[in-house]
């Protein structure tokens, strides 16, 4: 495997990187903007530095590294930037082909005379070639047999769910209007899986949930296939949801045509669960029909989660003396055992989800969006450095224009302006990691690394946040079980719901800058959070209707 087998599909037209592995390093290095793999040597230094005092102050480690070495060695390993001797580092080739693995929607391995491409050529598809050892380099749009094995339960045959999926009931519009161009529910269900749920790992696997469900019960009374579905058999599973004697006798007839594998509906269920079942439902008849694979939707009204959605009321959020005290333990005294630089990815990670209101999987790292990434308002900075001027004071302007950037639910792009408290604790993070404080522009490089791999997972950073919770839960005195409790129970999500109350309630900020904010499809989600609080209303009221003076 040489350079030139992998061609950059990022730019247009699509071209392969130099065959020599310096020129294929400094290429990806401009790309991605940062260092992939580079020697130093102190001739090095003198030439980037203006004296060796200078280069001491830039590059610290690296002068350290070579008063006991004649080189170092800077590359880029697991979303980070890592030193060691000469001798002591991998080889050049074998960071560069795990870079460009780690980015493999961008990189695509397609070995010269494969006749797929050719220099020059914008002909690439994603997922034809997959490099030696890459098992995880898969194509973008997902196939039946991965359809297959997503909604599967365990010990599901496989072969009896293929028969029962890969079939076409008699609402399947196989006309030219059909526009997703498949004549299968299995076809047509992976592409509704790929649009509608591949972008955040918590809806795939809600969606996969009730969709198993559906089939589950399907199978059990002899219904399907899912486009075959009238309006009547939906509104006889929706009533399945509610009646806990239809639980049993699921279970037992899809052990009898399933082997015991498809999951039963579990009833009753809670009201939120319900809706979230039949929402699940409703949004794959829906994109069958809009696409134009059924010619009707039989699920229209089938959720009825509109009055629901009026009445929610957020109740999972923390108090805000509770808020402080895990704020204090990100800035207190970093634990014994932990690393410098785990300690600062997690007081990063904690900021970013207390002060931005992101939800779990918006920190995700999206190789193919970029997102999320972080930037910084050169016109704001220049707007803070003349006001700074005027009053012959000098405050910190990175800290008034940071952004992050997120890809939120419906593949909306959010812009979230930072606090000024979040930039120490970010910058702090990116040096550890070998990064300049502040982020380039369009920055293509994890916002969030792990140590095994290149970027944090959803599991990953939903532990980071429960670490501070617990580690704020131990100061709580043991007899005050309640608010060690409370703290137990809380979860990144929770810290969105206290974003949001802050915004709504606290300060009163106009419900559509707080629904852009935190990315509501509906104003009245955001709403919802000015009913968590009756001490703002009553002041409201007490306030328009002042008490009369008695004389």
């Amino acid at each position: 495997m040489t350079p030139a087998d992998w061609v950059d599909a990022g730019v247009l037209p699509a071209r392969r990187l130099p065959p020599a592995i310096d020129a294929a390093l400094a290429y990806v290095s401009e790309v991605l903007g940062h260092p992939v793999y580079r020697c130093w040597t102190l001739a090095d230094l003198k030439r980037v530095s203006p004296s060796l005092a200078d280069a001491k102050r830039v590059h610290p480690a690296v002068f350290a590294l070579l008063l006991e070495h004649d080189a170092a060695i800077e590359y880029w390993a697991h979303g980070r930037l890592h030193l060691a001797p000469d001798g002591g580092a991998p080889a050049a080739e074998g960071v560069l082909a795990g870079v460009l693995r780690a980015h493999r929607r961008r990189f695509r391995y397609l070995p010269e005379g494969t006749g797929a491409a050719a220099h020059g050529s914008t002909a690439i598809h994603p997922g034809t070639n997959h490099p030696p050892g890459d098992a995880a380099g898969g194509p973008v749009i997902m196939g039946t047999a991965d359809t297959l094995a997503l909604v599967a339960s365990r010990n599901q045959d496989p072969a009896a769910l293929g028969a029962w999926l890969t079939r076409a009931g008699r609402f399947m519009n196989a006309s030219t209007t059909n526009s997703l161009g498949v004549a299968d529910d299995a076809q047509a269900l992976a592409l509704f899986l790929r649009d509608r749920a591949q972008r955040s790992p918590h809806t795939l696997r809600g969606y996969r949930t009730e969709l198993r469900r559906l089939i589950g019960w399907c199978e059990a009374h002899r219904r399907g296939p899912l486009s075959d579905l009238t309006r009547e058999d939906l509104l006889a599973f929706r009533r399945a949801l509610d009646q806990p004697g239809h639980s049993g006798n699921i279970a037992g007839a899809a052990r009898a045509v399933t082997s015991g594998n498809a999951p039963a509906v579990h009833a009753p269920r809670s009201d939120a669960g319900r809706r979230r079942a039949l929402a699940v439902i409703s949004s794959l008849f829906r994109y069958w029909q809009k696409t134009g694979y059924l010619v009707v939707n039989p699920a229209v009204e089938l959720s009825g989660d509109g009055a629901a959605r009026m009445t929610w009321t957020p109740a999972r959020i923390l108090p805000a003396k509770l808020l402080m005290l895990c704020d204090a333990v990100t800035a207190g005294v970093r634990p014994p055992g932990v690393s410098p630089l785990v300690w600062a990815r997690r007081c990063a990670i904690w900021s970013l989800y207390r002060f931005a209101g992101v939800r779990l999987a918006e920190l995700e790292w999206s190789a193919e969006q970029g997102l999320p990434r972080l930037s910084v308002d050169e016109a704001a900075r220049k707007e803070v450095d003349t006001t700074a001027a005027v009053a012959s004071v000098l405050p910190d302007p990175v800290g008034l224009a940071w952004t992050l950037h997120v890809h939120g639910k419906g593949g909306k792009v959010r812009a979230i302006p930072l606090p000024s408290r979040c930039v120490p604790v970010l910058r702090d993070y990116r040096v550890l990691r070998g990064l300049p404080a502040e982020p380039a522009p369009f920055e293509s490089i994890p916002l969030i690394h792990s140590e095994k791999r290149d970027a944090l997972g959803h599991s990953g950073l939903y532990d980071e946040v429960k670490a501070v919770l617990h580690a704020a839960e131990q100061q709580v005195p043991p007899g005050d079980a309640a608010t060690r409790a409370l703290i137990h129970a809380a979860s990144t999500h929770w810290l969105r719901h206290g974003y949001a109350r802050t915004l709504v309630v606290d300060y009163a900020v106009p419900l559509p800058v707080a629904q852009t904010l935190l990315g509501h499809a509906s104003v009245q989600t955001t709403a919802a959070y000015a009913r968590t609080d009756l001490t703002q209303l009553r002041d409201f009221v007490e306030g328009s209707f002042p008490k009369i003076r008695e004389n």
